[in-house]
């Protein structure tokens, strides 16, 4: 039996509480892929879990969704990918995920990394990348809309804040002060720090009054309704974190449309031509990264031995540093 390196969960606690020792490599199905990983992405996500536990979790799952790495085994359904193909991914929460040396994925859910973009840049991207590209496509529309992104600072909103630009829309967002310049240089109209107590009013100013098209949340549900208010008729509110649990617009009023992203349930929920659309878009959005068109946030690259320690940092301090971790 092949063994790898693997961060493993044993029960709802600190990320550094992880626990690093050498497990198997499980045995393949029809429809995997083994990849051996060569950069893991951190992100908020991953903490959370570690912390909140997972219904499905047993003590020794390896946490972790976001990966790179080269495919070095297949299963007899998927022959069809070469062996030493360069591969990022996102894992269902379901299964041991990217925290490891070596990770199993289903071969149809993993996008091909160009020749053009580092292995580092790719690990970085599908849980912020495919995320702001689910929230985004919420929207019927986007030419001259007036958006708002709310805590725009992280991975997602900084992605999002630029798909959105270059599809023409009118794009507010509010931000700690250290991303301000950021979102200038990129062609945000108005930028607002959340923490100022009346930031809805230096919005509704920056947009001379006129009520939002759709506003974009990437805090929780409970902020997200508390935004509604700021939508004009027939506006959307997208709520990236958490959910909106109850509408609390009077009905046949401005009609606002609600919507939740949740990338992880498309594992499970998806049907197979959703799953290979998102792959390849998800492909042609990492090559407009190695081109240029699209920016990432700077990466901070870890060794594979502190990654407990730069994950419970990500907890504590909410950093919007993001990490990804070379093995």
């Amino acid at each position: 039996m092949m063994k790898m390196q693997s961060w493993n969960w044993q029960k709802k606690t600190e990320p550094r509480d992880l626990v690093l020792g050498e497990t198997d490599i499980p045995i393949l199905g029809d429809d995997d892929v083994l990849i051996q990983n060569t950069y893991i992405g951190l992100n908020p996500v991953d903490w959370k879990l570690i912390v909140n536990g997972h219904p499905k979790w047993q003590p020794g799952h390896v946490p972790g969704v976001d990966g790179a790495g080269i495919v070095v085994q297949v299963g007899k359904n998927m022959e069809h990918i070469q062996l030493s193909a360069r591969v990022c991914y996102h894992t269902s929460l379901i299964n041991n995920g990217s925290f490891a040396t070596h990770t199993v994925v289903n071969g149809n859910r993993i996008m091909a990394i160009p020749a053009i973009l580092s292995d580092a840049a790719a690990a970085a991207f599908p849980c912020p990348g495919l995320t702001a590209w689910q929230a985004f496509q919420k929207l019927p529309a986007i030419q001259n809309k007036h958006v708002l992104i709310n805590s725009a600072g992280g991975s997602v909103g900084y992605f999002l804040a630029q798909l959105l630009l270059e599809n023409g829309a009118r794009v507010f967002v509010t931000a700690s002060e250290y991303h301000h310049n950021d979102f200038y240089n990129m062609g945000v109209l108005q930028v607002v720090d959340y923490k100022h107590t009346d930031w809805k009013t230096l919005i509704k100013k920056a947009a001379h009054g006129q009520p939002f098209d759709a506003v974009f949340d990437t805090v929780n549900g409970a902020s997200a309704a508390g935004l509604m208010d700021m939508l004009g008729y027939y506006g959307h509110i997208v709520a990236i974190q958490d959910r909106v649990a109850e509408n609390p617009i009077r009905p046949f009023t401005t009609s606002v449309s609600v919507h939740e992203i949740a990338l992880g349930a498309f594992h499970q929920f998806a049907t197979e031509k959703q799953i290979n659309q998102l792959m390849q878009e998800g492909e042609r959005l990492l090559q407009q990264i190695g081109n240029g068109k699209f920016k990432q946030r700077s990466l901070a690259v870890a060794d594979f031995e502190t990654l407990n320690t730069h994950l419970q940092e990500m907890k504590d301090q909410r950093s919007a540093t993001k990490y990804v971790v070379k093995i």
